[in-house]
C-alpha cells in the first residue's frame, strides 16, 4: 500500500491540495503540529471508521461495508486483525486490552480479545434490537457509554427500528442490562469522556450540537450543557482538554472552553480520529476510503 507524504507548509500556500490542509485560526500551526508533514498511509478501503488505540500504540480501525478491523502497527504495518466483524462501528479498548466494538451487523456489543476471539457482551434491550451501537467509551472504572441511532444499513434485512428513539445508553462494569443515559437528542453520533471520569462529551450530529455532561458516581449523566455549535462523526481529546470533532470536510479542533482553535481539512471527509503511537503523539484520521497521520506537539489521553 502507497503512503504519499504532503508538506503541511506546501499545503498551508495551496489549498487547492486535493488531499488536506491545515489552519490554525489563533496561531502558528506549531501551537498543534509538531512536524512539517502529513501521511496519507492507504487509499484502499470502502469507509473507514471506529478507530481506537491499543496499550502500545497501535490502532485498530474498521472498514464496515468490507466487514473488517485493520491495525495500523506503531511500526507502519497495516494487516486485517478480523475478518467477519459483525458490520463494527465505534470501538475502544478495555483495561484488559479487549477491543471493544459497536457490531451494527445486530445491534450488539462485541469484546474482541487480542487473538480475535469474539465474545458478545450485549444482545438487545428488553428483547428489542437496538438501532445500531455507533461509538463507546469506557469510563476509567469499566462502565460502558455508547450513543444508539439508526442509520438504514443495505446489508440489514429489517426496514425500520424496534426502539422508538435515538438515544445515549450507560451499560454498568459486569451487567448485561443497559439503560438509557441521555435521551432528547435527534442523532446522538460521536462520543469521548475526560480521562479523569468527570465528563462525557456527546455529539448531536443531526442536530448541529455537542454537549458536554457531568458523569455521576452512579453512572448518571447530569448537568447537560451545550458546549459547541457543531455536530460530529467520531471525537477524541488531547491533553490540554481540546476536544476534535471530525464533520464534513474537517477535523475542527475546539478548546475546553467551546472554542475553534484549529481546523484540518480532509477532502476525503474524516469520520474518525484518535492519537497513535507508543507516546500518543500522531493524530490517526480515517476518512472515507483512506487513512491519515498526522504528528502533533500535543499528546492523547485514550
Amino acid at each position: 500500500m502507497k503512503i504519499k507524504r504532503l508538506s503541511i507548509l506546501a499545503i498551508l500556500l495551496s489549498v487547492s491540495s486535493p488531499y488536506l490542509f491545515a489552519q490554525n485560526l489563533t496561531s502558528h500551526p506549531s501551537n498543534l503540529f509538531a512536524a512539517d508533514d502529513a501521511k496519507l498511509i492507504s487509499s484502499d478501503f470502502s469507509f473507514t471508521e471506529g478507530c481506537s488505540v491499543d496499550k502500545n500504540g497501535n490502532v485498530f480501525f474498521t472498514d464496515q461495508p468490507n466487514d473488517k478491523i485493520w491495525k495500523y502497527s506503531t511500526d507502519g504495518n497495516l494487516s486485517i486483525f478480523l475478518d467477519k466483524a459483525g458490520r463494527a462501528n465505534g470501538t475502544y479498548f478495555d483495561k484488559k486490552g479487549n477491543l471493544i466494538t459497536c457490531a451494527d451487523e445486530k445491534g450488539q456489543l462485541w469484546s474482541i480479545s487480542p487473538s480475535g476471539k469474539v465474545k458478545v457482551i450485549m444482545n438487545d434491550l428488553d428483547g428489542k434490537q437496538f438501532n445500531g451501537p455507533n461509538d463507546i467509551w469506557i469510563h476509567p472504572n469499566g462502565d460502558m457509554y455508547f450513543t444508539d441511532p439508526y442509520y438504514q444499513r443495505d446489508y440489514w434485512t429489517r426496514t425500520s427500528p424496534d426502539l422508538k428513539s435515538d438515544d445515549v445508553y450507560y451499560l454498568a462494569k459486569g451487567s448485561k442490562k443497559p439503560k438509557i443515559a441521555a435521551d432528547g437528542l435527534v442523532k446522538p453520533n460521536g462520543i469521548v469522556g475526560t480521562p479523569d471520569g468527570k465528563y462525557l462529551y456527546v455529539s448531536d450530529i443531526n442536530a448541529g450540537k455537542t454537549y458536554k455532561y457531568a458523569i455521576e458516581k452512579n453512572g448518571e449523566l447530569t448537568g447537560k450543557q451545550l458546549i459547541i455549535n457543531k455536530g460530529s462523526d467520531g471525537m477524541t481529546l488531547d491533553e490540554k482538554g481540546n476536544v476534535y470533532l471530525t464533520l464534513g470536510q474537517g477535523v475542527f479542533i475546539y478548546n475546553p472552553a467551546g472554542e475553534l482553535i484549529a481546523e484540518l481539512k480532509i477532502k476525503d471527509g474524516p469520520s474518525n480520529v484518535c492519537f497513535a503511537g507508543k507516546d500518543r503523539s500522531i493524530l490517526f484520521i480515517t476518512a472515507r476510503k483512506t487513512i491519515y497521520t498526522l504528528p502533533m506537539k500535543v499528546k492523547g489521553v485514550e
